[in-house]
């Protein structure tokens, strides 16, 4: 039982019933056994003295007495039978008197002899349990159980509604980072808890804001020295072309800087996209740069995202594999209620354990090798953070036969 409304629930149920269950057993064992000896004894002996006083065929019918030749059979009960002879002798009567308990069921009977030899019996006052006495138990505790869960869900519900209004509001965390606003309602604790989420939130905003305005004013700022650096490499002569690419290289990661920004500040509107037309699309694209691109499967299928992003992202996991990878094929598959998309190379793959780092802005297998292939590193974050803001998911994986696959996941429209 891992939930925490279920174990409050039960913990109140169970105090509750505990408790009116305890109380029940109190009252049953103080009155279960009827009224003390010291109200029931003198009033059989009440009854007995006016049967002794009386003529016996005086006795009248509304006295509660029968006659029989001998005591009611059964255990005696001592004390009772005791104080009952006690009273008779200080009222004046020798007549031995004796207390049983009734055999078979709850109750006492006392008998005094009579001077003829004959016993007066008379009940002694006993409360009876009310018939099927368990049924009536029954239903008393279930009553008490349902009374106690109504009331221990309800109370439940508004303990944990802080809780739930956490995880509905860490559910509701967009791409962005972003906690969306939480209503400042109910009790006070909620009110708090919502006021506490909503500060985050505009913290964590002000926080973002403040990270991708400094990426943005770094890539800006390089570009100044960089066009001055442009201009004097023009008037040098023997490291002119090294100067030039050096500068190009700085240019590329600056332009990927902004780019990256602008892909979580600038999303655009989620619609049903043909993930099987637009990778035609690029795939014409990218023969038309002289890329060597092809398709290997495609089913037709759609999926919600936005159309100009999803293209640069596939675009850039494309390019990757026709660049780094000296070539790719593409293959789409749809299984179920999801669509597969596969991008195949023949390069060189990646290290196992750099596999997890590719994703990482500015990552290169080999950082220190001179860049042959124009690039920044950041193609793979870029393309990641796309796919997943459109709730899809990417992988890589080194093929059996060598080159790199990279799968993406996507659900269907």
């Amino acid at each position: 039982m891992n939930s925490l409304r279920r174990r409050l629930i039960v913990l109140l149920v169970a105090s509750i019933v505990g408790v009116v269950g305890l109380a029940t057993a109190a009252v049953l064992s103080v009155r279960g056994g009827g009224p003390p000896p010291e109200l029931t004894v003198p009033w059989v002996a009440q009854q007995m003295e006016l049967v002794l006083r009386l003529p016996l065929g005086e006795i009248p019918d509304v006295l509660p007495v029968e006659f029989s030749d001998k005591p009611v059979g059964g255990p005696v009960d001592r004390p009772e039978t005791a104080m009952l002879n006690d009273i008779l002798r200080r009222r004046g009567l020798d007549a031995p008197a004796v207390v049983n308990e009734k055999v078979g069921e709850p109750g006492q009977v006392a008998s005094v002899r009579l001077p003829d030899s004959r016993w007066a019996i008379v009940e002694v006052p006993h409360v009876k349990p009310p018939r099927r006495e368990w049924l009536v138990l029954a239903g008393w505790i279930s009553l008490i159980v349902a009374g106690a869960t109504a009331v221990s869900v309800y109370f439940t519900a508004v303990l944990i509604r802080p809780l739930e209004m956490l995880e509905a509001a860490v559910s509701k965390i967009g791409s962005d980072g972003m906690l969306a606003a939480v209503p400042e309602v109910g009790s006070a604790e909620v009110k708090a808890t919502a006021h506490a989420l909503n500060q985050l939130s505009s913290r964590l905003k002000a926080a973002m804001e403040s990270r991708m305005r400094l990426v943005a004013a770094a890539g800006h700022d390089l570009r100044t020295p960089m066009t001055r650096m442009r201009l004097r490499a023009e008037f040098l002569e023997d490291e002119r072309e090294k100067w030039l690419h050096d500068l190009d290289e700085l240019d590329r990661i600056a332009d990927s800087a902004i780019r990256l920004v602008r892909e979580e500040v600038n999303q655009d509107e989620v619609e049903p996209v043909e993930l099987d037309r637009l990778l035609l699309d690029i795939e014409a694209e990218m023969i038309s740069l002289g890329h060597a691109v092809s398709i290997d499967h495609l089913d037709k299928v759609s999926v919600r995202a936005g159309a100009l992003g999803l293209r640069r992202a596939l675009r850039n996991l494309i390019v990757n594999a026709a660049t780094h990878g000296k070539g790719g094929t593409i293959s789409l598959t749809a299984q179920g209620d999801q669509a597969v998309l596969a991008i195949a190379d023949r390069g060189p793959g990646i290290p196992p354990d750099l596999l997890n780092k590719a994703f990482e802005p500015f990552f290169r297998v080999n950082p220190g090798r001179l860049q042959s292939i124009p690039g920044a590193g950041l193609g793979l974050a870029i393309a990641k953070e796309i796919i997943e803001r459109y709730g899809g998911t990417i992988a890589l994986e080194n093929r059996p036969g060598g080159g790199l696959q990279q799968t993406l996941v996507f659900a269907t429209a």
